[in-house]
């Protein structure tokens, strides 16, 4: 059978097998641009800015301009040169590139923020390693100029407190501009970027920096937040911001028992919510997330660290939401979080990537036609019929 089968494949014309090896190569190169590029536009492209409550009350025009479109993501974990596989990086970077990429050219936003880990290995990775890490960053997460970047330190960018040096910090926040107590103001919106890292609450240099960072902003803040006929003395020289309740932005979340009460698809796994969280290490010690609590009074906090998502309140009125990562390496199914904000008001989406699971399920389906297609074209599959007869005539021969 598989003789004759191949005798009649050498009896093909030239035309016909270049013919077939042509709607082959056509065939793999659809799948591929499919599961590689074009599935990001469908996904994405579902994707729908939230309303914000106040809109409806206001003109489109006053609408367009004072609402301020915000992408945030957390944990990307670039692989860098002691754990990172050549094909682990490969892969789960076109995989975030082609996401950002297709997000911010359809979704258009004003700003990203990115929740820290930006990086797996910046806490002990050479100043080699980190200038590449950071070349690949910046060609993964390139943005026009009508959308700004911002970034949060994380605990695998600097290292744990035990790990973390002034050197590190430096080195991060020559790169991305960040700062511990650094105040972002966009459309009268006010952001507070924390150094979460360094809450340890034991007095080290970069803890008591970063710390004093903060409640000189905590004053300014309050202070503006003030009524004029109420303002006292303390607030007389400090320079008034917006009047705007602050949103912060940190890489670890504020302190919580565990991922218990987390909901959702994308929230901790059932035999993982039940452990319970270690201060300093999986979250803010009780005291460190008091403290941001009383200095600011957020209207909303923002965090990652734990790669799922969870939302809590805190002190009965304050959401604290954690983004899970960005990172197929981490999760089968990433997303982002869409936020549409103004300065009273907010309304957040999720935004999801496509399933892992579900692109590899049609790599096998068009994998086991491909090999279909191949077996039926060069006649090495017999209807069931012909087979059993093929098999009774041998018997008989015999």
């Amino acid at each position: 059978m598989l003789s004759s089968s191949l005798a009649t494949v050498k009896n093909l014309p030239l035309k016909k097998r270049l013919s077939f090896l042509l709607k082959l190569v056509c065939f793999v190169s659809s799948v591929l641009i499919f599961c590689e590029f074009l599935i990001y536009y469908m996904v994405i492209f579902q994707c729908r800015w939230p309303e914000v409550k106040g809109g409806a009350h206001m003109g489109k025009k006053e609408t367009s301009t004072s609402v301020l479109k915000a992408i945030i993501l957390a944990d990307t974990h670039l692989l860098g040169e002691i754990k990172g596989h050549w094909l682990d990086k490969l892969r789960r970077e076109w995989q975030m590139e082609r996401s950002f990429q297709t997000a911010v050219w359809l979704l258009q936003p004003d700003i990203v923020f990115i929740l820290g880990d930006v990086f797996d290995e910046g806490k002990w990775s050479s100043p080699q390693a980190w200038a590449d890490d950071v070349r690949r960053f910046r060609k993964m997460f390139k943005y026009p100029v009508s959308t700004e970047l911002v970034v949060i330190v994380g605990n695998h960018d600097i290292g744990f407190h035990y790990e973390m040096t002034t050197y590190k910090v430096n080195r991060f926040e020559k790169v991305f501009n960040f700062t511990s107590g650094k105040l972002i103001t966009r459309k009268g919106i006010n952001f507070v970027l924390v150094n979460s890292v360094a809450m340890e609450g034991d007095g080290c240099a970069v803890c008591y920096t970063s710390e004093a960072k903060l409640m000189v902003l905590s004053h300014k803040l309050n202070c503006s937040l003030q009524k004029p006929n109420n303002s006292n003395k303390r607030c007389g020289d400090v320079g008034k911001l917006p009047a705007s309740e602050p949103i912060l932005l940190q890489h670890y979340p504020l302190y919580r028992k565990s991922d218990a009460e987390c909901s959702g698809e994308d929230a901790a796994p059932p035999e993982e919510k039940n452990i319970p969280f270690k201060e300093k290490y999986d979250v803010l010690s009780q005291e460190a997330s008091q403290k941001l609590i009383w200095w600011f009074h957020p209207r909303l906090i923002l965090s990652g660290h734990t790669h799922s998502a969870c939302e809590v309140l805190h002190a009965g009125k304050i959401p604290e939401i954690s983004v899970p990562s960005f990172s197929w390496r981490n999760r089968n199914n990433p997303s982002f979080i869409m936020g549409s904000i103004t300065p009273t008001d907010f309304s957040l989406r999720k935004c999801f990537l496509p399933y892992e699971s579900r692109v590899f399920t049609i790599y096998c389906a068009a994998g086991a036609l491909l090999v279909i297609l191949i077996l039926a074209h060069f006649q090495l599959l017999t209807p069931p019929f012909y087979f059993a007869q093929r098999l009774i005539s041998k018997h008989k021969a015999v």
